[in-house]
């Protein structure tokens, strides 16, 4: 059996009215790429910073690694690397000289070289952290947070603002950091990421887990059909849609459709009847398996956003 990295029972943090998370609980086994998915508020970052113990839950408990903040906050801390959405880093020092810092807090660490070699900033060393791109600043904030060879790691968004090709590069390195044996704590709000990255993910809304299973299982526990999605021109025909030869299920969200089928072409044949009728315009029209997008869609009634 896998040993547990992160036990959470019955997590709770207010700010207020606002219940930021309101009850969550779950575990990461050691090794695993486990994801946190949802939209921003969803309570994913107040999680990492009760586990990180950057800040104290109203309710509930955190063990990592087999230790709790309240007593071992110290030996945590040297097993664990984090890099936080906002990372602040000193502008004038270089990015040689901040690995190097972040180097000297640790009883142990990677050497620089290493560490930059894995997230493509070794050209950059010399620069001053101040003139780095936004995308340069975030790969340098992973870079400081494996700098003492961690057993968790944990990544707060780190693709967000990436372009493409830099996040394709992170998603290297997350697949590295798993098959080097680390445990990865990942939160993020990109569906594809999640499904390509994580062994398991927990869907998060309103500070509450609505899901929790391996990518793959959650989709197959809610879907067998095809989804077609269009924008439709004014306002859709809800019941004749719904109506449609093979629909088992319609989502209506900001004039965008979303009709599973079990029977794509004869779904199509009623749609393009519809159209020739003039009951129904559209354009941009996809068709797709089912994806984690299209699960939180079902559960919620609405898309994922940032």
């Amino acid at each position: 059996m896998k040993q547990t990295a992160v036990e959470v029972r019955d997590l709770r943090k207010r700010y207020g009215e606002i219940r930021a998370v309101d009850g969550v609980s779950f575990s990461i086994g050691s090794g695993e790429v486990f994801g946190l998915l949802g939209p921003n508020g969803a309570g994913k970052t107040t999680i990492v910073e009760c586990i990180l113990g950057l800040r104290q839950p109203d309710g509930g408990q955190t063990t990592v690694l087999g230790m709790q903040h309240s007593t071992h906050s110290q030996q945590i801390k040297a097993r664990i690397g984090a890099q936080l959405q906002t990372t602040g880093l000193a502008p004038r020092l270089t990015v040689r000289e901040l690995v190097d810092l972040f180097a000297g807090l640790f009883p142990r660490s990677l050497p620089a070289g290493e560490v930059l070699d894995l997230l493509a900033l070794k050209e950059k060393a010399g620069a001053r952290s101040a003139d780095l791109s936004g995308g340069q600043r975030q790969r340098l904030a992973v870079a400081l947070a494996l700098v003492n060879d961690p057993e968790l790691v944990i990544l707060d968004e780190p693709t967000a603002g990436l372009d493409p090709q830099a996040r394709r590069a992170l998603w290297d390195v997350i697949c590295s950091l798993r098959e080097n044996g680390k445990t990865v704590l990942l939160t993020t709000h990109y569906m594809d990421e999640a499904e390509q990255l994580c062994d398991r993910v927990a869907v998060m809304d309103h500070g509450r887990i609505i899901a929790l299973d391996t990518p793959q299982a959650l989709i197959s526990q809610h879907f067998e059909d095809t989804a077609i999605e269009f924008v439709a021109l004014g306002e859709p025909p809800r019941e004749q849609l719904a109506a449609l030869p093979c629909v088992t299920q319609t989502i209506f969200e900001n004039g965008r459709p979303t009709l599973y089928t079990a029977d794509v072409p004869r779904t199509m044949y009623g749609l393009f009847e519809m159209a020739e009728a003039g009951a129904l315009a559209f354009k941009d029209m996809t068709v797709h398996q089912a994806t984690l997008e299209d699960v939180f869609l079902k559960l919620t009634g609405r898309r994922i956003r940032g």
